[in-house]
Parts: structure tokens; C-alpha cells; sequence
């Protein structure tokens, strides 16, 4: 029988949409029904119901995992063992953009959400892997940081 694994929970966020972008998903539903308010009400029921259902599963899709247990680290779909993490550093502000922007390595792993501002930078030290970091978006980033236990560069 193989052994198992016990994967403690150290840290974990879901990087929810928030209300604003909710909002515009509601003004978009409002706006596809009246549109079809010509053509008439039950029409136009549909089309908002519709565009209302898009929405949310689009926004409820887009709202990515990061967590990290005793053994890895998870952004989306994507993980990675905490031996090939070499340091952690939280990001906000000018730091966010300038890592975004003009400082991204191509090489880099994103997971990143616009309506998200802060970042945490996680520097990789694996041979196999030409990456050389993940940008991961996060609402705490300082406690991200520390769950990796890994010291900022």
C-alpha cells in the first residue's frame, strides 16, 4: 500500500472578483436586456437572464486559488514543491507595477488578477526549470510571504 501524504493547510486565499467588477457584470445583464426591449419582454427577459448566468460563471472562474501546505504551493492549477522556492517577496504599489510592467521576466509564471493590486514575487532554485519566479496576485501578501517561510531577496 502506498504511503500517504498529509498535506497541512499553512495558507490559503481565493482571489474573489470584487464588488466593482461584480457591478459591471450586473450593468452588462441590465444593458443585453435593453437591448432586446424592442424586439419584446420576454425577449428581453432572456437576454439579461442570459447575459446575468455568463457573467457570474465567468467572474466565479476567473477567481483563482492560492494556498500553500507543509509540502507545496498551489496558484490555479499550476504547484510546486517549497524545496524549489529560495524566497518570497511582497509586492504593492509602484514594486506591483514595476514587476508587472517593464522588470516581468518572459521566463515567469503569472497568475494575476486585475483586481488584485499586490503581488508576491516567489523565486525559484530549480536546475530542471528555466522559470525563474512566479507572480502570483494577492490581497495578503505579507502573510503569503511568510507561509512560504522563505526570506524576501
Amino acid at each position: 500500500m502506498p504511503k500517504e501524504t498529509t498535506r497541512t493547510p499553512v495558507y490559503r486565499e481565493r482571489l474573489w472578483p470584487s464588488a466593482w467588477i461584480a457591478l459591471l457584470g450586473a450593468a452588462i445583464a441590465a444593458l443585453s436586456a435593453l437591448m432586446a426591449v424592442p424586439i419584446g419582454a420576454g425577449p428581453a427577459i432572456a437576454a439579461g437572464g442570459a447575459a446575468a448566468i455568463v457573467t457570474a460563471l465567468v467572474l466565479l472562474r476567473s477567481a483563482a486559488t492560492v494556498s500553500v501546505t507543509d509540502a507545496e504551493l498551489r496558484a490555479g492549477a499550476a504547484h510546486i514543491e517549497l524545496r524549489h522556492i529560495s524566497a518570497a517577496e511582497p509586492l504593492s504599489g509602484d514594486q506591483a507595477r514595476e514587476a508587472l510592467g517593464p522588470g516581468l521576466d518572459a521566463r515567469a509564471f503569472l497568475l494575476t488578477r486585475p483586481w488584485v493590486r499586490s503581488l508576491v514575487r516567489v523565486y525559484l532554485d530549480d536546475p530542471a526549470d528555466p522559470t525563474p519566479y512566479w507572480l502570483l496576485s494577492s490581497r495578503r501578501p505579507q502573510e503569503l510571504a511568510a507561509a512560504l517561510g522563505r526570506p524576501a531577496r
